[in-house]
């Protein structure tokens, strides 16, 4: 799972970058605000990259993903990238999950095949 959000999550960073500089330009936003806001974001996006073994990331990811969406009242064009990402960040968990899942089976699997190792001596 990890290496599927990941990968989810580094795109998200450059699209989140490209939209700071999209709002700078056609918004009447200062570039403190823009860069504070997607500044954040973007970094929101490594600091998960770091955590995805652990409990909480995949829910402060759902709540990026909704940002991200949110940011089509800034940028129109990321309502519809926020609900790709989001879609995206949804393939990545769910079969990321089947896939951990897949490897664990088979761990297993190959472990019971090889049996206990007897020491001859």
């Amino acid at each position: 799972m990890r290496t599927l959000c990941a990968s989810t999550l580094i795109g998200e960073f450059f699209v989140i970058g490209f939209a700071g500089l999209v709002a700078m330009q056609t918004t009447e936003l200062s570039p403190a605000a823009v860069w504070g806001v997607s500044g954040t974001a973007m970094l929101i996006c490594l600091l998960l990259c770091g955590m995805l073994s652990r409990p909480g990331a995949v829910p402060i990811g759902w709540v990026l993903q909704i940002g991200l969406i949110a940011a089509g009242f800034v940028v129109p064009l990321m309502f519809f990238l926020g609900v790709l990402f989001g879609a995206l960040w949804w393939a990545s968990v769910h079969f990321g999950r089947k896939v951990d899942e897949a490897r664990a089976r088979f761990a297993a699997q190959a472990e019971g095949a090889a049996g206990p190792r007897a020491d001859t001596a």
